[in-house]
């Protein structure tokens, strides 16, 4: 069981996650569905996350994490599961607005992220509350509290 990250930090921020912290919380996400994948994730600005998030999702506004699945062609078996795009800069707003650690918000980031990226999504109540207890109990195996808790 492996997680291949291929980490693209273009952009300048303080206190980034460590590599090795990226390979934790994606591998939470992944190992129990994919044992063995490959993503990348690109740590990148507003501007980026702007521009991606408005012309793959039309919305005209950076965002914390885009997820772009990878679909191989027919035939093709790749271990190869996607890209996430993450702005620090977005996470840290929130991290600050919601009163989270900001490591322990970029993990969630992190872990919702690559459920998307495996088909996960949270479109209608049933399929947000199967992905959400997902991510609080993977969280929970980091020792980080439930993100969607209301006391926080």
């Amino acid at each position: 069981m492996s997680i291949d990250l291929d980490l693209q930090v273009v952009c300048e921020f303080d206190d980034l996650p460590s590599q090795a912290q990226f390979e934790l919380w994606a591998s939470k996400a992944l190992t129990p569905y994919l044992p063995n994948s490959e993503l990348t994730i690109r740590i990148t600005d507003e501007h980026e996350s702007q521009e991606l998030n408005h012309q793959y999702r039309g919305k005209n506004k950076p965002t914390n994490v885009l997820s772009f699945p990878f679909e191989a062609p027919p035939g093709i078996e790749l271990k190869l599961v996607g890209d996430l795009i993450i702005c620090p800069h977005i996470v840290k707003q929130e991290s600050i607005d919601q009163d989270k650690p900001f490591h322990e918000h970029f993990a969630h980031m992190v872990i919702h992220g690559c459920l998307h990226l495996i088909g996960f999504d949270h479109i209608n109540e049933k399929d947000a509350m199967e992905m959400e207890t997902l991510e609080k109990e993977f969280l929970a195996q980091l020792g980080i509290s439930d993100p969607y808790r209301d006391d926080l």
